[in-house]
């Protein structure tokens, strides 16, 4: 009999949110707003749409195995060297390639309890061993993070802003992590949602990178550009460190759409603009309504919002579902008291708030 691994028996497989149309079929309804997965409401950037259209008679081709117009775009925004950029199918593949470089078989993750679950998924499929640490007050405790550390650790992730919370930590804080650190040890600062954060005491992590310091950043095109379905994502790091990513970086594993796509939402700065201010607003009216019901919420850094229930939230989730309304609860998160929220438009926030107060 073919044997498999047995140490992918102890993995529990990420769970994303529902799809729109399996709730259709599966609800028999007509309509479903989908809330769940932290998306960009208002769909892709019209000039990404363009764009592909426009490559569509291209995709008998291989796309670029270096992303090279994307990176060299990307590099002039941020003010980066080109050399600097690493590109990925999503984010949670350069995490793929981070664990396979930095940290060997018998040394370890070090991260937060409860923050995004890929780190710890993607870290046991490669054999690696997790640490935690719980949250301070919803947000990482990078105090606890640094007197965790072992003669094992060798790559920290921190997620900020963070997911499932919302919540950041300020530059005080990471400049005091970062002070002592040791030099064996890489920083990986996730800012899946930095484009929504207005926070003035936000840490400029591209300052330590600057410096030369063990640091590396990962954003992705998934969020306020709305390009999840085209799975594009992209770190920043010092040049030596790229380097030996490419070598566990797969052939053209960005492909061809997705970097025309990318390269045509980066330019488009009204429709960044646009969701910003749909999630702000969104985040106020949400605020309020949640006050008004009685429903305790954690303050967001991000275009979602994490909900304490003080009751099974599976029941809450489930509940909203019947009337059409996807959300994230978080049992896979260990807070089973919890839901969280993706900011919508007016209509799909309005719509959440009337269905909650019917079934609450």
């Amino acid at each position: 009999m073919l044997e498999i691994n047995p140490k992918i028996l102890n993995i529990t497989p990420y769970q994303p949110g529902r799809p729109i149309e399996e709730v259709k079929r599966q609800l028999r309804l007509k309509e479903v707003i989908k809330l769940a997965s932290n998306e960009n409401p208002l769909g892709p950037s019209p000039k990404a749409v363009k764009a592909i259209k426009g490559a569509l008679g291209k995709i008998n081709r291989y796309p670029e195995g270096g992303c090279f117009y994307l990176r060299q775009a990307l590099s002039k925004k941020l003010k980066v060297g080109a050399d600097n950029l690493i590109f990925g199918n999503g984010s949670d593949e350069i995490i793929d390639i981070i664990i396979k470089t930095f940290c060997q078989e018998d040394e370890e993750i070090l991260t937060s309890e409860v923050s995004f679950l890929e780190y710890k998924i993607i870290a046991q499929q490669n054999g690696r061993l997790v640490r935690t640490v719980p949250l301070k007050d919803f947000k990482y405790d990078l105090s606890a993070l640094r007197k965790n550390i072992g003669p094992k650790t060798r790559v920290i992730f921190i997620a900020n802003p963070n997911n499932p919370t919302g919540s950041y930590v300020h530059k005080k804080e990471v400049e005091d992590f970062l002070l002592s650190l040791p030099d064996n040890i890489l920083v990986v600062f996730d800012e899946a949602y930095f484009e929504f954060v207005d926070q003035k005491d936000f840490p400029n992590v591209l300052k330590y990178i600057e410096k030369g310091k063990n640091v590396m950043i990962l954003r992705t095109f998934s969020k306020i550009y709305g390009l999840a379905g085209l799975r594009i994502g992209y770190g920043i790091a010092k040049k030596e460190f790229i380097q030996y990513l490419e070598r566990c970086r797969q052939p053209f594993n960005v492909n061809l759409l997705a970097q025309e796509a990318a390269q045509a939402a980066l330019s488009d700065a009204d429709f960044v603009k646009k969701s910003k201010k749909i999630a702000t607003e969104g985040k106020k009216y949400l605020y309020q309504s949640l006050k008004e019901l009685g429903i305790e919420y954690i303050p967001s850094a991000t275009n979602f919002i994490l909900l304490n229930l003080r009751q099974d939230g599976l029941e809450v989730f489930k509940k909203l579902l019947r009337h059409g309304v996807i959300i994230r609860d978080m049992y896979q998160y260990g807070l089973k008291d919890f839901i969280r929220v993706t900011v919508g438009t007016k209509q799909e926030n309005t719509r959440f708030v009337e269905v909650l107060k019917e079934i609450w």
